[in-house]
């Protein structure tokens, strides 16, 4: 049986700014909080930082004949705020206007549509000097960015994300301290969540006035949360635990305010909140784009357990190198979830993909069966959702090159083209050329590549 995806429905491949450019102080690029934090001793599990990363500042030309041998009709990447702007605002930086230039309109060229994200975490380290996402000042700063990425690109960038993932940006960087900034604080996580939405916010106006016929989004990192067991127990967990990864990000950009079942401290989150900013927060969108990799399966771990009901769903053996269950499904359940619960005019999967422990053969190729079973099972799912009824327009693999991949540095490979890091070395992987020919036929092979 063929499974075809309809007419116009785009397939790409994704990337982010810190994890690919590299140049980290070239062209008048200021620091960023991912550079002060990959530079501090024993915050990166193998010691490397993005300095380098995959070059692409230096490569980007290469890298887009890749793209387009690879077929994609679409490429998700991240401007790099303090590219853009050194000091987070002010004076624009010439060099950084004219890099993200010359890629847009080489993608132009080559026939690739260009989805731009705003912010991919690469906060400017200036203005993390006077608070970061602490301070309602760093979403009027946002705005000022947000103003100059559409003056400068908008006339040939169309399709606009805000914010990549807040949840990550708020509750790893400055919640847990596992991302940049580092900070370790749930009211600093609190007040950074609120204002990244707001800022998103507040950046959808510009956006549309500078890009009249333009389409905005937000790219969230979105997780089904199943109970262990049917008991109340774990079906509150999973309620509280679904409450602050999905819905605290969610519900506010459908309008619904912040849920009340989390486990955090509502009142601290209220306490950020003034008049008109949940309206503001609401603006109206064109899509919502869905990041999935996993599934989280939730226990009620405050009582013994004997004392809970026998557990039903456990996390199945098959697992990516991150130790992330293989869980297919869930991303017809989020899809089908949004369709049925929320009101969004339409969605893209803007990440999906699984990090293996690629090698390069004798032959010199990379086999990774893995990757091309994972990809096509999602696929598979992207397809069903489709035919549910679920607006979905596109779907975009992470990555498209092995990268920095933040706080486990260069040991977590997603990419379907193999990066040997010393040298920039290009090898295109298995996947890749799997996907291209589920690009080329608009359908997916059943057969193993």
């Amino acid at each position: 049986m063929t499974l075809r995806f309809p007419k116009g429905f785009l397939f790409g491949a994704a990337t982010s700014s810190y994890q690919i450019e590299g140049a980290w102080n070239e062209y008048g690029k200021g620091e960023s909080i991912w550079d002060r934090f990959a530079h501090t001793p024993g915050t990166i599990e193998d010691g490397t930082t993005g300095d380098v990363a995959c070059d692409h500042v230096h490569r980007w030309s290469e890298d887009i004949d890749w793209m387009a041998r690879l077929g994609l009709d679409a490429y998700r990447f991240s401007i790099s705020w303090p590219r853009l702007l050194a000091a987070g605002s002010g004076q624009a930086n010439p060099a950084g206007i004219a890099f993200y230039d010359r890629l847009v309109d080489t993608l132009l060229e080559k026939g690739i549509l260009p989805f731009a994200t705003l912010y991919h975490w690469d906060l400017p380290q200036a203005l993390e000097d006077r608070g970061g996402w602490t301070e309602r000042s760093t979403a009027e700063a946002f705005c000022e960015y947000a103003r100059v990425a559409a003056r400068e690109l908008g006339d040939r960038v169309k399709h606009w994300m805000t914010l990549n993932e807040p949840f990550v940006s708020a509750f790893l960087g400055y919640g847990d301290g596992r991302h940049a900034p580092g900070r370790r604080s749930e009211r600093e996580a609190l007040a950074a969540a609120h204002h990244l939405l707001l800022a998103h916010g507040r950046s959808v106006p510009i956006l549309r006035e500078h890009v009249p016929d333009g389409r905005v989004g937000i790219a969230l990192n979105l997780c089904p949360v199943h109970a262990a067991s049917p008991s109340d127990r774990d079906q509150r967990a999973a309620s509280r635990l679904d409450g602050v990864l999905n819905r605290t990000f969610l519900d506010p950009l459908a309008d619904r305010g912040y849920p009340s079942d989390v486990p955090y401290d509502r009142s601290v989150l209220d306490s950020f909140v003034r008049e008109g900013d949940l309206r503001e927060i609401a603006a109206p969108l064109d899509f919502i784009g869905v990041n999935y990799y996993t599934r989280r399966v939730v226990r009620d771990e405050t009582v013994p357990e004997r004392e809970n009901a026998p557990r039903t769903v456990r996390l199945r053996r098959e697992k990516t190198q991150m130790q992330w269950e293989v869980y297919p499904e869930g991303l017809y359940e989020l899809l089908d979830r949004l369709r049925r619960e929320y009101d969004f005019p339409s969605y893209y999967v803007t990440e999906n993909g699984a990090a293996y422990p690629d090698q390069v053969g004798p032959d010199g190729r990379v086999r990774d069966p893995k990757r091309i079973s994972y990809l096509r099972r999602h696929l598979e799912q992207s397809l069903r959702a489709l035919e549910a009824g679920v607006p979905l327009r596109g779907y975009f693999v992470w990555s498209l090159l092995d990268n920095f991949e933040w706080s486990d540095g260069l040991g977590r490979r997603f990419g379907l083209i193999y990066v040997d890091f010393p040298t920039a070395k290009r090898i295109p992987k298995a996947s890749f050329d799997w996907y291209g020919h589920t690009i080329a036929q608009r359908a997916i092979p059943q057969e193993p590549a």
